[in-house]
């Protein structure tokens, strides 16, 4: 089976393709300055198009089946590759607009977003397969006002629309109630985690800065906000964010800080109040308070010098953000080469490996199924 990171493993243990060693007919230069590159690059060349691997592999992700016999024997019937690019492309194409294709999808969201396995929490999963097989917008997940809540019966492959219950803000997945109440946490520091791992792609800290500062730790601080733009006891807070006797916490909490009071009013069972309310970690569980994420003068922000006042506008902001749309590739492309998450396991895609999706997705709007079909028809995927 087709991995990239397997044949670059591979290569690590074997001599490389195009090395002069033995009988290859190279000169010892080739083995320092190999004609194709580097020897990865010499490994990866030696793949060659497999229209038939990759048709059953396409298979069982986009439909949950393997291929028919009348589809393998369809591209195992000529041996011109460019007829068989035609006809594997074509296929590609007839699976996506199968109803298992959503079906496929509405399961790849669900895990994707760690909501488990109950109707009660599926409503987001099933947001974001409606908009994969409308081939709508990757970035309507952080910015749609309206209909974020419908469900999915993956038995009859019909959507029902459905408004989200409450009155919280909403920009797609962001505020969901089934979100907020899956994730709520002391500090709503679990819903800012899922945000920025689900769409960053990666752990905190998230932001690294360029200008080391002395705080009285063990080691500089290196975030990119300034150390004392969140909370501390010095603040009155009841938490001491800026505390350095271990590990600078800060450097998480420079970003964390200035997103999770955004999700603070949500309560237990995800109905949004007009206070915080969600616990502190202390005795009692008292509730927090806005004075403990951030001193006065700070507001609320995506990133560093990217201030958002609420959650519609955190939307808009992560939807303008390159890593985010970066992060939504990624995860297709995983989920297309059999990876596991991300995140947990650190399995991530070479950006170079990726970036002409990237750039096919960013000029193309975003769109979810159209980035589907550029993963599976592409020379990575279909090469061996």
């Amino acid at each position: 089976m087709k991995r990239i990171s397997t044949l670059l493993m591979a290569a690590a243990l074997a001599v490389p393709a195009c090395s002069g060693d033995g009988g290859g007919g190279g000169t010892g230069d080739d083995v320092v300055n190999p004609p194709c590159g580097d020897e990865w690059d010499c490994e990866l060349e030696t793949r060659e198009y497999d229209y038939n691997a990759a048709l059953r592999i396409a298979a069982l992700r986009l439909t949950g089946d393997l291929p028919s016999m009348v589809e393998i024997n369809e591209i195992s019937a000529t041996s011109d590759l460019a007829v068989q690019k035609t006809l594997y492309e074509a296929r590609v194409g007839d699976y996506i607009g199968r109803s298992t294709f959503t079906r496929q999808m509405f399961y790849f969201w669900r895990d994707t977003f760690k909501m488990g396995d109950t109707p009660a929490l599926d409503t987001a999963p099933a947001l974001a397969a409606q908009l994969t097989e409308s081939n709508g917008s990757y970035m309507a997940l952080l910015t749609q006002a309206t209909g974020n809540c419908p469900t999915y019966d993956d038995v009859t492959n019909v959507f029902t629309p459905g408004e989200c219950t409450g009155t919280g803000p909403q920009a797609g997945v962001l505020g969901n109630p089934n979100v907020m109440q899956h994730f709520f946490s002391n500090f709503a520091f679990c819903c800012v985690k899922w945000v920025q791992e689900t769409f960053d792609c990666v752990k905190f800290p998230a932001e690294i800065g360029f200008d080391p500062k002395e705080v009285g730790g063990a080691s500089p601080y290196t975030g990119a906000w300034p150390f004392e733009s969140i909370a501390g006891t010095a603040t009155g807070g009841k938490v001491d964010f800026r505390d350095v006797s271990a590990v600078i916490c800060a450097h998480c909490h420079q970003t964390i800080n200035h997103i999770a009071p955004l999700f603070a009013n949500y309560d237990n069972m995800g109905v949004y109040q007009n206070q915080i309310s969600v616990p502190t970690p202390l005795d009692g569980a008292p509730l927090a308070v806005l004075a403990d994420y951030l001193p006065p003068g700070e507001t609320t922000a995506w990133r560093y010098q990217v201030p958002v006042a609420d959650i519609p506008a955190l939307g808009v902001a992560m939807s303008a953000d390159a890593d985010v749309a970066k992060c939504g590739v990624a995860r297709i492309w995983n989920w297309a080469l059999g990876k596991t998450d991300i995140v947990d396991t650190l399995q991530e895609v070479p950006l170079e490996v990726i970036q002409p999706q990237v750039d096919a997705f960013v000029a193309n709007g975003h769109k979810l199924k159209d980035l589907v079909r550029s993963v599976y028809t592409s020379d990575d995927f279909t090469k061996f």
